[in-house]
């Protein structure tokens, strides 16, 4: 069954695109990530043109966080303050993303800057999650004290850090400065990468914020739903690069996937959890490498790039 795609210009499996949304929406209720560094990849790989994943990847991302924060919301797991301090940086940092990835684009570097960026920031993030998840799991094996969240309680150049804020959900009181800081980052990568972002927003909410596991997929979809709301929109208007019917399919799967996933992530231990993200995030960095470095078995094209 196909439909073509009008912005992307190509035609597609009306099933196999579902199923893809489905799959990351799937993932993103159980991991607290908008799934965005998989779609675009795997949209890529079907033939979509790299600035059309990117921007339409962005919208399902949308979609499928507004479904996993409702049922962590229905939990009590999303620590509103921070996750409105994340979401400041967000917006800014995503308004700033899209401009640059208007003037690469410009420079004919986008695929290129896209591609570059997987590569690095999945395989450094995957093996932080990689190492600290088996270093937990055999913790826990060996009958030691329970997984108690990494760097919840030491003091660092963070606390001494200005403009503190207490979040009394997440147990903390840190400055603002560093939420925000985290938040504009990965609202510069949602726009440039069409990720949500959270692939790097819950280590670093986990590791450098301290956040208890508890509420961290929860506020990270929290503030994941409005970055790449404003990501769609920017792109939308800016770079004309959202394809609809593309766009409106991996909602539907991934609205679906998110509610799933979300139930099967509650019955998952912390270790068990960010073993299982870090061999994905690394399995798709190492894709995207392979990628980069097979020579194609045509180095022309026919839209006038090589």
């Amino acid at each position: 069954m196909e439909i073509y795609l009008p912005i992307a210009g190509v035609s597609e499996n009306l099933l196999l695109i579902l199923g893809l949304g489905g799959v990351v929406g799937l993932l993103s209720g159980m991991f607290g990530i908008g799934g965005g560094f998989l779609l675009t990849p795997f949209l890529m790989y079907i033939g979509i043109p790299p600035p059309v994943a990117v921007a339409s990847a962005a919208n399902q991302v949308v979609g499928a966080s507004v479904s996993g924060c409702l049922a962590h919301w229905q939990r009590r797991n999303v620590d509103v303050k921070m996750g409105l301090i994340l979401l400041m940086g967000g917006l800014t940092g995503s308004s700033a993303g899209v401009w640059l990835f208007q003037l690469l684009r410009t420079a004919g570097q986008i695929d290129l800057t896209i591609s570059l960026s997987y590569v690095l920031l999945l395989g450094a993030m995957g093996t932080l999650m990689l190492v600290d998840g088996l270093r937990l799991y055999f913790k826990r094996r060996g009958g030691k004290a329970s997984v108690r969240n990494r760097g919840a309680n030491r003091h660092t150049w963070i606390h001494r850090l200005p403009l503190k804020v207490r979040f009394r959900r997440s147990g903390l009181y840190i400055s603002a400065l560093v939420p925000a800081g985290v938040g504009f980052l990965v609202g510069v990568l949602s726009a440039v990468m069409g990720v949500g972002g959270g692939f790097v927003m819950v280590p670093a909410m986990i590791y450098l914020i301290g956040m208890p596991t508890s509420v961290v997929v929860g506020t990270s979809l929290f503030q994941i739903i409005f970055v790449s709301a404003n990501v769609t929109f920017l792109q939308s208007v800016t770079n004309q690069t959202v394809d609809a019917p593309l766009a409106l399919l991996l909602l539907v799967g991934g609205t679906m996937g998110a509610q799933v996933g979300t139930r099967i992530g509650a019955k998952l231990r912390v270790d068990e959890l960010r073993i299982l993200l870090a061999v994905m995030v690394l399995l798709m960095s190492l894709k995207v490498f392979v990628d980069l470095t097979v020579s194609p078995a045509d180095i022309y094209s026919l839209d006038g790039t090589i």
